[in-house]
């Protein structure tokens, strides 16, 4: 287990040492010196809090949270804060990546008791677990129109200590009413269908920023979800029509727009959380690895349909980001970097962006002569840059957020140079600039790997390795997708844990584990072609199905219901910055049974689409990830056999083709002869009688195993293709 560095334990924090010392989370071991007795979520606080009859205060958040680290600073680091804590209350800390199933019910009761929700996330308990008292954030005094943390502890001390038996009388009315709202509606007849996929398409065009990109206002969120969705709209309607090429606009728009932002780390690449703006420009400054793996899918699939250079730059410049600065030596990924960092070695406090943001006169003073095509190119200004509004702390004040402000051609024109020497110095200053930001003090790293988003970001580098045709992407993809199986997998039970640090947490896996990882594990085999990826991939299906799977309404439970101190088994029913599992889980049920020719699994991949159509009629742009799902069940199944040898040219060549074409309702596999091959021979009849043609690499497109006569040169299959 790795401590807590020394440095980032402030003095006041020294001389005390609580439970949380003993956990892995790095989120636990930021207050793992607070002087509050802090327990992780157990049996021993819980035991306490019945023995005592105190109620619970229960705070939830990540080790990348802005605000997490405001509140800690503002209240657990006070002694005398901290001893109002410790006198009425049992206090938890649960880092929510590693307990999705905790923040999960207690996010909900605070959506429905607030109206909204976030972290850090404040909530008091009975003994028994059952809430009462939510919300998220607390300042330490009155302001922003809410109480100070110390006058809320008193009134819910003195409130328990007069009256806990009503207290715990409404815990357990809430509990109930959030029970009922969570039980499967009555009987719905509704049945998915093409008009929800018109729905929400027309829901997401009016919510369109037509200038600026992006769907609704300030802050703006990237949200990958959407953006898979529309690439399926255009896909499925056609170039041609005017949804389809409305769809493909939306969504280059955004990326662009994105790109050339100050959410888009301009200098070493990936992507920040959000833009507090609605221009893309002032962004929260954590960076998550579940947004680089889905935002650089993104930017391939925009590449693979556009071919346009600018999309194959920002998705590699993504992913070389995780590979250079969140990749573990062991092969997995670490799971984000914070937004705060100290400014500089001597600071004794940090601030949002600070590694990231510069000053005019840094940046004059680093680059000499070339500062002034950088500084046009990337909208520098002596006064900074941000805009007013964007700033509400005052951390940015005469900072500047890299941007694209004018584009390359209007260097060229206003220092009267050519493109090539616009390029050539933007090029080298950029790289001045990095090696000078890499020795300011970095933001804090969580280094927890956390299973879920290694399968999200095995995707990543497994379509980047096709699209790109790159050998160290799959590289990266198959040394994740190997310590993910090494180190969080058991293999006796077929089970997978949810996260490592220095060893796998005794946590086990979540639905999201098992349906990320199934996912990347399915495109690395039609990555790699190697049938062991499958084979595993089908075996955690089974596993999911067994554990999560709710027989009788359809879908996944996000927990599998054998833990106690988990109240409510709940359907995660939103796609938002991470898909839902359900979502993902429907379309790696579809592409399974599309491979095995598996009836029962695309029946059940069915009826995963089916569990959520209420919402679907609803509001299906809350769900775009489910509803590429329902694109793919309404499509005939589609394959493409190659036969071939795996490293012939001839294969390669067809391979390549195929891997130029955007083919979301296609499965991709390959028929080589090998040994391990004979797995997918020996359970289709079909594929073991396709073979090379007159000795060369042959292609097979088919319908539902109905080929169409194989092809042998590239040319030929792109007609198939673009048919």
């Amino acid at each position: 287990m790795t401590p807590t560095p020394a440095a980032e334990i402030s003095p006041a924090q020294a001389e005390h040492t609580n439970r949380l010392s003993k956990e892995k989370s790095p989120y636990l071991l930021q207050h793992a010196h607070n002087p509050v007795d802090w327990y992780p979520w157990s049996e021993e606080a819980f035991a306490k809090a019945r023995r005592e009859d105190k109620p619970i205060f229960l705070s939830i958040g990540y080790s990348t949270c802005h605000w997490c680290h405001v509140m800690e600073r503002e209240e657990f680091e006070k002694p005398e804060v901290a001893a109002v804590m410790n006198k009425f209350f049992v206090n938890i800390k649960v880092d929510r990546e590693e307990r999705p199933d905790v923040d999960r019910v207690y996010m909900t009761f605070v959506q429905a008791t607030t109206g909204g929700g976030g972290w850090p996330m404040s909530v008091w308990l009975t003994p028994e677990l059952k809430p009462f008292v939510g919300g998220t954030y607390f300042p330490p005094d009155d302001r922003y129109g809410q109480p100070g943390f110390t006058k809320v502890l008193h009134r819910i001390a003195d409130a328990w200590e007069k009256d806990h038996a009503k207290i715990i009388e409404s815990g357990n009315q809430i509990v109930a009413a959030l029970a009922r709202s969570n039980a499967a509606p009555a009987e719905d007849t509704t049945k998915p269908n093409e008009q929800m996929l018109e729905t929400a398409y027309g829901q997401l065009s009016r919510t369109f920023d037509k200038e600026e990109g992006g769907f609704g206002g300030a802050p703006k969120f990237p949200r990958p979800v959407t953006l898979n969705f529309l690439f399926n709209v255009y896909h499925r309607e056609g170039a041609a029509s005017e949804n389809g090429q409305h769809a493909l606009e939306m969504n280059l728009l955004t990326l662009r727009k994105m790109a050339a932002g100050g959410m888009h780390d301009q200098l070493g690449g990936g992507f920040h959380r959000y833009s507090v703006d609605a221009l893309w420009h002032v962004p929260h400054f954590e960076k998550m690895l579940y947004d680089q793996a889905q935002l650089a899918s993104a930017y391939l699939t925009a590449y693979q349909i556009t071919h346009e250079v600018e999309f194959e730059k920002v998705a590699r410049d993504t992913l070389d980001y995780v590979r250079r600065d969140l990749a573990s030596p062991e092969g997995g990924f670490f799971s984000a970097e914070d937004a705060d960092s100290l400014p500089n070695d001597k600071s004794g406090e940090k601030l949002e962006g600070a590694f990231y943001v510069w000053t005019k006169k840094e940046i004059d003073q680093a680059l000499g002569d070339e500062a002034a095509i950088f500084d046009f190119r990337f909208g520098v200004a002596a006064e900074g840059n941000t805009p007013a509004g964007s700033d509400p702390h005052g951390e940015l004040r005469g900072q500047n957020v890299l941007i694209e402000r004018h584009s390359i051609a209007a260097a060229a024109k206003n220092f009267e140079k050519s493109e090539a020497e616009i390029r050539n110095s933007l090029g080298k200053s950029s790289a001045t600039l990095l090696a000078l930001r890499a020795r300011r003090p970095r933001p804090h790293l969580d280094d927890k790997i956390i299973t879920a988003w290694n399968g999200l970001m095995i995707s990543a580098y497994a379509r980047a390795a096709q699209v790109l045709g790159d050998a160290g992407y799959l590289s990266a993809a198959t040394r994740a997708a190997e310590f993910v199986r090494a180190k969080l997998y058991r293999e006796s039970e077929h089970t997978l844990l949810r996260s490592y640090r220095g060893g796998p947490a005794d946590i086990a896996g979540f639905a999201d584990d098992y349906a990320f990882l199934i996912q990347g594990l399915l495109d690395l085999y039609e990555a790699s072609f190697d049938v062991q990826w499958l084979q595993l991939a089908e075996q955690l299906q089974a596993t999911q199905d067994r554990l999560f799977w709710d027989e009788k309404q359809g879908g996944y439970f996000t927990s599998t219901g054998q833990d106690a101190s988990i109240l409510l088994r709940m359907k995660e029913d939103n796609d938002n910055a991470e898909p839902a599992p359900s979502s993902v889980a429907a379309l790696n049920l579809l592409r399974l049974a599309q491979i095995f020719d598996a009836e029962d699994l695309r029946a059940r991949g069915e009826k995963t689409i089916a569990a959520f159509a209420p919402a679907l009629q609803h509001f299906p742009s809350a769900l775009p990830q489910m509803l590429v799902a329902l694109n793919f069940s309404l499509t005939k199944p589609k394959q493409i056999v190659i036969a071939g040898e795996k490293e012939g040219a001839g294969t390669r060549a067809l391979l390549a083709e195929v891997r130029r074409h955007f083919l979301p309702d296609t499965i991709l596999l390959l028929v080589d002869g090998a040994e391990g091959q004979k797995f997918l021979g020996e359970r289709l009849a079909e594929v073991r009688a396709m073979q090379p043609v007159d000795g060369k690499a042959a292609a097979y497109v088919c319908e539902n195993f109905t080929c169409k006569a194989p092809v042998t040169s590239p040319d030929e299959l792109r007609k198939l293709l673009t048919r």
